[in-house]
């Protein structure tokens, strides 16, 4: 064996130890991101990976910083975003993302965005709205 295959072994022993870990925290990120709309909780998860969800919140935190239930509510936030800006009804949003609270929806939402999930969503539409009417006057304009 050769100087350079046995530092290339130890090398992939340091770097690729925790690779299980790894693998497992990405498994659970993209089963929230493919599950979010439904009822998760820390039990559920920790059982589709194997982990014990005290380990798991650690190891996901040290991994993406965010705890698997802050990203869960960051990334139901941005779904239901993208729905308001669809015109989408607050109330047929909040249990889209699955939120079971109304309440709650907009508290988180106005925490996170520093709007009301209707203030968010008139603000969009009537941008929309005006990037409309800005493009249909410019049209008119090209055509003179």
């Amino acid at each position: 064996m050769t100087f350079y295959i046995q530092k290339l072994k130890s090398l992939r022993k340091t770097i690729y130890r925790n690779q299980y870990q790894i693998n497992a925290i990405i498994a659970v990120k993209n089963y929230i991101d493919a599950n979010y709309e439904n009822d998760l909780n820390m039990d559920l998860i920790s059982k589709v990976q194997l982990i014990s969800k005290f380990h798991l919140i650690r190891l996901f935190k040290k991994y993406y910083g965010l705890t698997p239930r802050q990203y869960l509510i960051n990334k139901r936030v941005a779904k239901s975003k993208e729905h308001l800006v669809t015109g989408m009804a607050v109330t047929e949003t909040c249990y889209a993302v699955g939120f079971t609270s109304l309440g709650s929806f907009s508290v988180l939402f106005k925490t996170k965005t520093g709007k009301t999930p209707g203030q968010f969503q008139k603000e969009q539409l009537s941008r929309n709205k005006s990037i409309d009417d800005t493009s249909s006057l410019e049209g008119n304009h090209k055509s003179i």
